[in-house]
């Protein structure tokens, strides 16, 4: 089933339930889902979504959620912080199931050496092509992280 229609079947659930903070999760995330339609359509006339859009929705809005818990944090608002990992929690359910450090640390080393072990300075010729293959299925801070401890 695709992601989009999950999304929709778990808000109806949520609703019937009466799960107030797991409705008004999947109502932003709907509303940006709709948004990314709205500008879609008005780009191209079609506003279906395919699943990769749909999972780059989801990874914004997960992104979204981690920079605001980051500051929240430094900001000493643990209320706050609080209601955006709930929020994060419900959200990265649709995500497609991450890679892990390791994996991730494999493919960067195996990029490097085909690029001849390339200088620091040529940091967004080796995220770029890596971000693309692994894009929806790993955190780009973790690849980059990698990639500037290779790239030494």
């Amino acid at each position: 089933m695709p992601t989009q229609e999950i999304i929709h079947k778990e808000y109806a659930e949520a609703l019937k339930a009466r799960n107030m903070s797991v409705v008004e999760t999947l109502r932003l995330l709907l509303a940006a889902l709709k948004n990314r339609e709205i500008e879609k359509k008005g780009k191209t006339g079609d506003s279906e979504l395919t699943e990769e859009e749909v999972v780059e929705v989801v990874t914004r809005e997960v992104k979204k959620r981690r920079e605001a818990i980051e500051l929240y944090t430094k900001g000493n608002r643990n209320d706050l912080v609080e209601k955006e990992q709930k929020e994060l929690v419900i959200i990265e359910k649709f995500l497609p199931p991450q890679m892990d450090e390791a994996e991730v640390r494999i493919i960067v080393q195996k990029q490097i050496e085909a690029m001849g072990n390339p200088p620091a300075s040529d940091f967004g010729k080796v995220m770029g092509p890596i971000m693309k293959d692994l894009k929806g299925k790993v955190d780009g801070t973790v690849v980059t992280k990698i990639i500037k401890e290779l790239l030494k």
